[in-house]
């Protein structure tokens, strides 16, 4: 019985001693190099089982197997025994074990892992990860798009690990995040040596529509394009090169998002300093046309110094054209100093301030009276507009049109571009207003009583015999008599006391020009022809009587 019992626990041992020395198959195993031949490594994985590995799987990608006789090696057991007795064994597959272990752990920690890019493949590269293969996306390779990364293969560098699935077999790395991160130490060990106000040197990296940017070693500061110099830029490349060394001044420095404002102007003499001075209120000055627009337009007075010329001020006639129809851009002008805010730093000046006035011109050169020409530019409902020397305007009122005619009917005989005559009869410089008359042109009335004014007596010829009085005519020009202006009598107010040819003498009392027409009296002639006769014979208080004075009067006529 205790014979039996030693014999049943012997087995358990021997077998128990089998599992210990006999290996699992799937599972990473110790083993020593015995020989090295024909390319391979012979390799003892213990309990007298041996397995063949290639050399190839020993070395690094782009260097030598590094394996001798008598190391001690880790090698994945795929299978115990093969056809040939030995144990099929892998130490690519032991590492790549290995390999995921130090992996995970790595993710775990959201360590680096060091690896190397030994292959590319669609959308980016495959990187070894000491074993394991990684796919590092195209977008992952650099902080900025890589066309070549051949200099980048082979090498041993550090990885960060994005994603990774053991099951499926897949890690995804990045390089561009270790070398953000980096990059985000060193900005913020060169920000936090660079103070606001500083000058420093920097390389221009690149050149934008808006400014460029400049290395200041390690990190990249924004020179805005208002900010190179004084006077207008159109463009950064007008002051700058890439590649260039450029002193600047560091203007802001925002600590969050780590953004630098740099300035070339700050290092140079702000111009506004002297503008008041050099630029007095009404001075003149040559200029150049910088920019324009719906508004205005920008007139370069110095380098750092434009002031705005406002559309109002462009022109004295042309008040609704766009400024580019007046000026071009890098013309030559001349311009007046109207008002400086060197606050704002805006100077305001204007360009027909430089010019005459043309209607005080013409008001000088064209007084009351004066005939002028000119071609119908516009017809409006209440009259012509007529264009004149120095691009101005005069307008014919519709009731100085025609004296004939209604204004509304004679302005149907007018067209645009009719050359057409009048008479200045008034200019308004305040208002720029000038009144021309064609009436004024046909002034036979004016001819006609050329000599005649208010107080004239004259000789008429009696023309018709109405009911309300007489027609005359003097000179060509008709007039009525009103009844009541026909005798100082009563009795005598009668029309057919005249025949059509009679002469009569009458006094002027009145001489319209506007409806051309005299106003006459035969009554105010005999008023005053005895009046005069009053004051040459006596007076009332002489003694003498009426009858007797005007009695003498006509011994007198006589």
């Amino acid at each position: 019985m205790a014979q039996n019992t030693s014999m049943e626990e012997f087995e358990a041992l021997l077998n128990e001693s089998f599992d210990i020395d006999t290996p699992e198959e799937g599972s990473v195993v110790k083993g020593k190099v015995l020989a090295i031949e024909a390319g391979q490594a012979i390799i003892d994985v213990g309990y007298k089982m041996e397995g063949r590995v290639d050399l190839k799987e020993f070395a690094q990608p782009g260097e030598a197997p590094d394996i001798s006789v008598g190391d001690e090696v880790e090698v994945y057991l795929r299978q115990v025994e093969n056809a040939r007795g030995e144990a099929v064994i892998s130490r690519e597959m032991a590492r790549r074990e290995a390999a995921w272990d130090h992996l995970e752990k790595a993710y775990a920690d959201e360590n680096r892992v060091e690896g190397a890019i030994f292959g590319r493949v669609k959308g980016g590269f495959t990187v070894d990860l000491g074993g394991a293969v990684a796919f590092l996306p195209g977008s992952q390779v650099d902080v900025r798009p890589v066309r070549d990364a051949g200099p980048l293969m082979g090498l041993k560098q550090p990885f960060q690990i994005l994603k990774m699935d053991r099951r499926r077999g897949n890690i995804v790395v990045s390089r561009r995040a270790i070398l953000e991160e980096s990059r985000a130490e060193q900005r913020a060990e060169v920000i936090s040596n660079l103070t606001e106000g500083a000058t420093v040197d920097g390389v221009v990296k690149n050149i934008t529509e808006y400014g460029a940017f400049v290395d200041l070693g390690g990190v990249d500061g924004l020179l805005h394009v208002t900010d190179m110099a004084w006077r207008r830029v159109n463009h950064p490349s007008e002051i700058v090169t890439i590649g260039e060394t450029i002193k600047v001044q560091v203007i802001k420095i925002n600590k969050e998002t780590h953004r630098i404002s740099l300035g070339m102007k700050q290092l140079q003499d702000d111009p506004w300093d002297t503008v008041e001075a050099k630029f007095p209120l009404g001075s003149v000055h040559q200029g150049r046309v910088t920019n324009i627009t719906d508004y205005g337009a920008f007139v370069e007075l110095e380098a750092g110094v434009e002031g705005l010329v406002h559309v109002s001020e462009m022109s004295w006639t042309k008040k609704n054209v766009h400024p580019g129809k007046i000026v071009s851009t890098s013309q030559e002008v001349e311009v007046m100093v109207l008002e400086i805010d060197g606050q704002k730093r805006r100077v305001s000046l204007g360009l027909k301030q430089t010019q005459r006035n043309p209607w005080e011109v013409f008001a000088e050169t064209h007084p009351e009276g004066t005939k002028v020409e000119g071609e119908v530019k516009n017809i409006t409902e209440f009259g012509l507009f007529v264009g004149l020397e120095n691009d101005i305007d005069g307008m014919v009122h519709l009731s100085d049109i025609s004296w004939d005619e209604r204004g509304e009917d004679a302005i149907q005989r007018f067209h645009k571009g009719d050359v057409v005559q009048a008479v200045v009869t008034e200019v308004d410089v305040d208002k720029e207003r000038i009144s021309l008359s064609m009436k004024a042109m046909d002034d036979t009335f004016t001819e006609a009583v050329g000599g005649v004014s208010r107080g004239s007596v004259i000789t008429v010829a009696v023309t018709a015999i109405e009911d309300g009085g007489i027609e005359v005519e003097y000179e060509g020009m008709k007039s009525f008599i009103r009844r009541s202006d026909l005798s100082r009598d009563r009795s005598e107010q009668r029309p057919e006391r005249f025949q059509v040819g009679d002469k009569v003498d009458v006094r002027v009392t009145n001489v319209d020009q506007k409806s051309r027409r005299l106003g006459l009296s035969i009554k105010a002639r005999e008023i005053a022809e005895e009046k005069e006769a009053v004051e040459q014979y006596g007076s009332s208080d002489s003694g003498a009587s009426l009858g007797d004075i005007l009695g003498a009067a006509l011994k007198g006529d006589n």
